[in-house]
């Protein structure tokens, strides 16, 4: 009876610690989890132009009026950065007629959410689609679109890359690399090295004077760079250069 008295008490014990842990580093993953600005909380808003909803495993945008523009644009948020952050990005794209997919990660990290694009490409089957992210957010939709080449038209980095496990040089996907001069965060040499994961016709696009978190719109990212343009002139940017390269896609 009293070794059994004593395992209960283990247990029980192991369990506890196990909660404790686990409760802690929620809470401490919360507490360095970027939150989206206020531009960012406003651009969630729905309006006369974007309709903006929540759906299975994240938020769509769509303009409030007009024909969709496809390929529809999936997205993966960077770690640890909320995916509202990204409500300036998703607004530009819908306003141009797109459909657009901001995906909720567990944890905030998008390597507990590789195939949250599933149930966006579920929604219109028989639409194109392109997926992309930003940071880690871009390398786990690169793994996606590895296994998934066949539903994609293509896919774009945001000061991110496509690791070994992600490699699509031998998918026909069409390709957009866009990264800031003046990004702090994006470890270089591993972004050098990753071109070899890419297809030779990949399309590369430097921002001058842009940083790391201006991807996004949640303030500076620790590590990052002091931008020489602004967040506005950066979005806009990105966007034009996305609107090139699916103007390209399509032709």
């Amino acid at each position: 009876m009293k070794k059994k008295n004593k395992w209960i008490r283990r247990l029980v014990w192991g369990c506890s610690l196990f909660v404790i842990v686990a409760i802690g580093l929620f809470i401490y993953l919360k507490l360095i989890t970027y939150s989206p600005s206020s531009q960012a909380e406003l651009a969630f808003q729905s309006d006369n132009l974007v309709k903006v909803t929540e759906v299975k495993d994240g938020y769509k945008f769509e303009a409030g009026m007009g024909k969709v523009i496809e390929p529809n644009i999936i997205f993966y948020p960077g770690g640890l950065v909320e995916p509202k952050s990204y409500s300036p990005f998703a607004r530009e794209l819908a306003k141009l007629g797109h459909r657009v997919y901001i995906a909720d990660m567990p944890l905030n990290l998008a390597i507990f959410g590789q195939n949250k694009a599933n149930s966006f490409l579920e929604e219109h089957p028989d639409e194109s689609y392109v997926i992309g992210g930003h940071s880690l957010g871009g390398s786990f939709a690169a793994r996606y679109a590895s296994e998934h080449s066949k539903e994609l038209e293509g896919i774009f980095f945001l000061a991110s890359y496509a690791d070994d496990t992600g490699s699509i040089k031998d998918s026909d996907l069409s390709v957009l690399q866009i990264t800031g001069t003046s990004d702090g965060v994006l470890n270089r040499e591993a972004w050098e090295r990753a071109r070899t994961n890419l297809p030779a016709d990949t399309l590369y696009v430097s921002i001058e004077g842009g940083n790391h978190g201006q991807f996004g719109s949640y303030g500076k990212q620790k590590g990052d760079h002091d931008p020489a343009i602004d967040e506005e002139e950066q979005l806009e940017k990105v966007v034009l250069a996305i609107e090139d390269w699916i103007t390209e896609m399509n032709k």
